[in-house]
């Protein structure tokens, strides 16, 4: 399976509390699509948030987060990392 990184615009000012529920509307529909979302991130200054997952394909990822009310203005690939 494939790693995907998805990017959200125009969340500015999200909580903590939203970032969880969106994720975890996320998490309670992912197995429909294989998705395995990993992690969420945000920058509630910016308005940025940032999805880790690992999907069969972009489209996968981006028809979770259409389904939870959220969808993702971006999605890459994510074919190479270090830790």
């Amino acid at each position: 399976m494939a790693q995907f990184m998805d990017v959200h615009h125009g969340m500015r000012g999200i909580t903590e509390d939203q970032l969880r529920q969106a994720h975890a509307a996320d998490l309670a529909i992912q197995q429909e699509e294989g998705v395995h979302f990993q992690q969420a991130w945000a920058d509630p200054e910016s308005g940025t948030v940032y999805c880790l997952s690992d999907a069969p394909s972009a489209e996968a990822v981006q028809r979770i987060h259409e389904r939870t009310g959220h969808k993702a203005d971006e999605v890459h690939a994510v074919p190479l990392s270090v830790r």
